[in-house]
């Protein structure tokens, strides 16, 4: 048991100690920062200019009503009128004097047109404003000849009252489903970046030691299969402490905003009141697919004995991973659908569409404690099976990247 957890500590500290993993460690924190920041950088960056837009009035009366109307939806953007020909403001605007111009004219039935011209048509928001002041005004002299009141105008521009409930008791409201909808697509990331990255690590450590030889000397103090579960174990909690740093950042980086902004996010994403049964339930399904799929990563990891082989040979799980959350990532609209509750029950998809579906639904106890039954049955099935695996595979040296080297591995085992 001292020499399991030797190795536990010997592969937790190496890989804290290792470049890549400070690095890593330090770029992902940074990029957490700098989007919690992202709005204060690009106001920093732009400053205080002003977009400025010359407006050609042909009708002669739009553009004061188009001004006011427009300053009530951005005070940004600055207007000029002006009577200059179409070529002297596109001049102007290609020395960059203007941000664009508009022509404002009249349709045949009397009403409101424009057209913007700019350099370019990728910076759309501008556009939408100056369109959306121009429909506005539009509305507004249509009621005009139809004699409607603005009462009867503001009746026919407001939105239709629509409400969905529920039949069944106790089913979540839509306000509620919204919430969930932004907690349970943040915390499935969270797992399944989690997972796919320390699961390939493992086979990756894995590998590497039988590339250098280091193995031949293990096996002759520790057996493989405490070396596999030491391992396992060892990187998970490397995994945990990396996790902890950056939401520690990520935190940090929300908390140092002001009050009304990062309410404004955590009410978006639906943290600011998260159960704390959807913690739990995060906690326990991202544990159990990490050691699921870390089981499998070590397993695959032991036949090869070639760095470069590593990806050819995890690809398949890296897909299954990639399939569970693909189906999580439907389910956020659909998560009722049948086939999502049958993939929840499915092992390798289990820890994010369970989750999914614990989050989004109000399912009976005993959904998820099946679920989590049938990951706990499914890790102890593929520990023995990968142990037995692992034994003969670390033993295993040349070119290998085809999975019938499974049946040499367990040759090897019973020899040994």
């Amino acid at each position: 048991m001292n020499n399991f957890f030797l190795i536990v500590g010997q592969s937790y500290l190496n890989k804290l100690k290792a470049k890549s993993f400070i690095i890593t460690t330090l770029i992902v924190a940074a990029g957490i920062f700098l989007l919690a920041n992202l709005q204060g950088i690009i106001e920093g960056f732009s400053g205080d200019e002003q977009d400025v837009v010359a407006v050609v009035d042909e009708t002669g009366e739009l553009f004061s009503p188009f001004s006011a109307q427009l300053s009530t939806m951005n005070e940004e953007v600055e207007l000029e009128q002006t009577s200059e020909s179409e070529e002297s403001l596109k001049e102007s605007t290609e020395e960059g004097t203007y941000d664009g111009y508009l022509i404002l004219s009249e349709d045949e039935n009397g009403l409101p047109q424009g057209i913007y011209k700019s350099e370019s048509i990728s910076a759309s928001s501008l556009a939408n404003d100056l369109q959306n002041a121009l429909q506005a005004i539009k509305s507004s002299i249509a009621a005009e000849n139809l004699e409607l009141s603005p009462e009867e105008l503001a009746s026919l521009s407001a939105p239709v009252s629509f409400e969905r409930e529920a039949l069944v008791e106790g089913a979540k409201s839509e306000e509620e489903l919204n919430q969930a909808r932004g907690i349970v697509y943040l915390l499935l990331f969270f797992i399944y970046i989690s997972v796919i990255i320390y699961a390939n690590m493992i086979a990756m450590e894995v590998a590497t030691e039988k590339s250098s030889r280091v193995m031949e000397i293990l096996i002759s103090s520790v057996s493989p299969v405490k070396q596999m579960f030491a391992k396992i174990l060892g990187i998970g909690l490397v995994g945990l402490t990396q996790l902890s740093i950056l939401l520690g950042v990520g935190y940090f980086a929300l908390t140092s905003k002001a009050d009304s902004e990062m309410g404004g996010i955590m009410e978006f994403f639906g943290l600011n009141e998260i159960p704390v049964g959807i913690i739990i339930y995060a906690i326990l399904f991202f544990l159990l697919g990490y050691f699921l799929y870390a089981t499998l990563a070590a397993l695959l990891g032991s036949l090869v004995s070639r760095i470069e082989d590593v990806q050819q040979m995890v690809m398949p799980m890296t897909f299954l991973i990639m399939i569970g959350f693909f189906i999580a990532f439907y389910g956020l609209g659909n998560p009722e659908a049948g086939f999502i509750t049958a993939a929840s029950y499915i092992p390798f998809f289990t820890p994010m569409v369970m989750f999914l579906r614990v989050g989004m639904l109000n399912i009976a106890v005993w959904e998820p404690i099946l679920g989590i039954a049938v990951l706990v049955l499914s890790i102890l099935i593929l520990g023995w099976f990968g142990a037995r695996i692992y034994r003969g595979g670390v033993l295993m040296y040349g070119k290998s990247n085809s999975y019938k080297d499974i049946k040499k591995a367990l040759e090897l085992t019973k020899k040994n």
